[in-house]
């Protein structure tokens, strides 16, 4: 805009003498002045009044050896500047001496300067209130805006609350009907293995059982840990994973042996759980079909970028059904690990069966540590 101004100056009626410097440096000012009061980088409100009034007063200046010049515009400018940006008592305030420089610089040489004084007051007067009415108007969309947006939160805050609200019903259902189940189970199997005992029956069997009432133990400690993650409690991270994972063998019963090798890492929390449900499936895996005497051998390596898990077991009396282990146990590895950017490998290795679980290593965020 000053460029254009300045273009206008030299090309319709250049100042002569020492005019034309003195109009070149006030040119200048009126750039900076501008470049400071007309940015919205600026919010200092004494700066941008001091500029802005600054600018305003160069426009006068321009305007006083050709009136009705460009210099006017700059002062137009000044003021739209003053009611976009000002509260509108400070505006009017700083906007009168632009206005008063304006007019005079106007009438100085007009035939009728009254009547040039009243022209540039209504002109600047009209300016001045449909610039205050535009800021007005975006001070109303900015209010709008921000009232969707909390709407949108308060909706989406409900949602959850429902959504957490639905889970807990869900979770005391589930605990409900699993308490009653795995817990009558128990019993039946603990009174089958009493019996067992009292008529000598065949090791075997009775090795089977004690085996089945383990699993309804273990079954049971993971329907509460389900039912504690419906209920969005704190999910297992992956800090606590050896512990968790000596836990899981010695209520199945498994020999387990656990290395950590690198500095653990923070992995998000669904991230964790999976590496833990792989574990805990590896380890029923070995349980249920590599048998009596066997042992198991976990491998956590945290590299930079990835957690490398293997779970292998070895030895053991291989039970008929044994050798890759059937059911969903593997698919549910697999579609888990793939659900986090990682793979699952699993198969023979020796005298035993090895799994393999690669996840890639992401920082939790704060939303999801929460």
């Amino acid at each position: 805009m000053i460029l254009g101004v300045g273009s206008g100056m030299m090309l319709e009626d250049r100042p002569a003498g020492l005019a034309l410097p003195v109009s070149v440096a006030v040119l200048v000012l009126a750039s900076a002045c501008g470049a400071v009061g007309l940015s919205e980088r600026v919010r200092d409100p004494r700066l941008v009044v001091s500029a802005l009034v600054g600018l305003g007063l160069c426009g006068a200046g321009l305007d006083w050896p050709q009136s009705d010049g460009p210099g006017l515009v700059v002062g137009f400018m000044a003021l739209a500047g003053l009611a976009l940006r000002m509260p509108r008592l400070i505006a009017l305030l700083a906007a009168m001496p632009v206005v008063v420089a304006l007019a005079v610089s106007d009438a100085h040489e007009a035939v009728n300067p009254a009547s040039t004084v009243l022209t540039v007051a209504m002109a600047t007067a009209l300016l001045f209130v449909t610039s205050a009415l535009a800021a007005l108007s975006r001070e109303g969309q900015h209010r709008a805006e921000a009232l969707l947006a909390q709407e949108a939160t308060i909706r989406e805050v409900r949602e959850q609350n429902a959504a957490l609200a639905e889970r807990s019903r869900l979770a005391r259902e589930l605990h409900d009907v699993l308490a009653h189940c795995l817990s009558g189970l128990s019993v039946q199997l603990e009174g089958a293995q009493l019996r067992a005992a009292q008529t000598a029956a065949d090791a075997a069997l009775a090795d089977q059982i004690a085996c089945a009432r383990e699993l309804a133990r273990d079954g049971m400690l993971n329907a509460r840990r389900v039912v504690r993650a419906l209920r969005g409690d704190e999910l297992p991270e992956a800090a606590r994973l050896p512990q968790l994972v000596s836990d899981t063998a010695s209520a199945l019963g498994v020999p387990v042996t656990v290395r950590v090798d690198g500095a653990p890492r923070s992995l998000a929390p669904e991230a964790a759980l999976t590496a833990y449900r792989t574990v805990q499936e590896a380890l029923t895996n070995v349980a249920k079909h590599a048998g009596r005497g066997a042992t198991a051998s976990i491998v956590l390596t945290w590299a930079q970028e990835s957690l490398d898990i293997s779970v292998a077991d070895r030895g053991g009396e291989r039970t008929p059904t044994g050798g890759t282990p059937g059911g969903f146990g593997l698919a549910g590895m697999t579609e888990r690990a793939a659900l986090h950017g990682g793979h699952v490998e699993a198969g023979h290795s020796g005298d035993g069966f090895t799994v393999r679980l690669r996840l890639p290593v992401r920082p939790a965020l704060q939303g999801e540590r929460a």
